[in-house]
């Protein structure tokens, strides 16, 4: 059988750190693993700015929960479930993607966790593992699945590497010059066309 791994944000949902930045006015909070690839380097930014502006996890919780899906991503995913066995690979927090779990169909989805302290503020955050996505393909492969696996961003380029196939969505000018190998799809009518390519299958 074919797994496909999703990333979440930019793939399914729009990024919840730049709609929270929208909403606070704050333009710093707008950075994404698309802007700075190292994680944590990106984490310790996002939890000094709550901090500095007070601002903890049901403020960041509103804001998700006036959010959408992507148009077109939940016809996208119920079609991909009838074909795949279906994860979504992320760095979103579990604290943060109920809301957007919900409006999806409740896929699986393999993320991180937050610590938050008494008063509501975020402390810290925790990662399942070092290179989670990478590690999540890999153990897929030992289990026998062929993996089909699509992002659009510097922290899913591993798990793109790791996978038998690797597809782009939507993904910035730097990420498509820095890694050609893979097929980049805009729409979700070509992402389906690009997964029936890459899959071993007739579908």
């Amino acid at each position: 059988m074919e797994m496909a791994c999703l990333d979440l944000e930019g793939v399914l949902i729009p990024e919840i750190w730049i709609n929270f930045a929208e909403r606070t006015g704050i333009d710093e909070l707008k950075a994404t693993t698309r802007d700075i690839p190292d994680y944590d380097v990106l984490m310790q930014q996002r939890l000094r700015i709550l901090k500095q502006h007070n601002l903890g996890l049901t403020d960041i919780q509103a804001v998700i929960d006036g959010m959408s899906p992507l148009e077109g991503a939940r016809e996208f995913l119920d079609w991909l479930r009838e074909r795949f066995q279906v994860v979504i690979l992320s760095d979103t927090f579990y604290e943060f993607a109920a809301p957007m779990m919900r409006q999806l169909g409740h896929p699986t989805l393999l993320c991180h966790k937050l610590s938050i302290d008494e008063n509501g503020m975020v402390e810290n955050y925790h990662i399942r593992q070092k290179d989670p996505k990478r590690q999540a393909v890999k153990a897929f492969h030992n289990l026998n699945f062929r993996v089909i696996a699509a992002g659009d961003s510097y922290n899913d380029t591993s798990m793109l590497s790791e996978a038998d196939k690797g597809i782009l969505f939507r993904p910035p000018q730097n990420v498509i010059d820095e890694f050609p190998q893979y097929p980049v799809v805009t729409d979700y009518t070509a992402f389906r066309d690009a997964f029936k390519q890459a899959s071993n299958r007739s579908l």
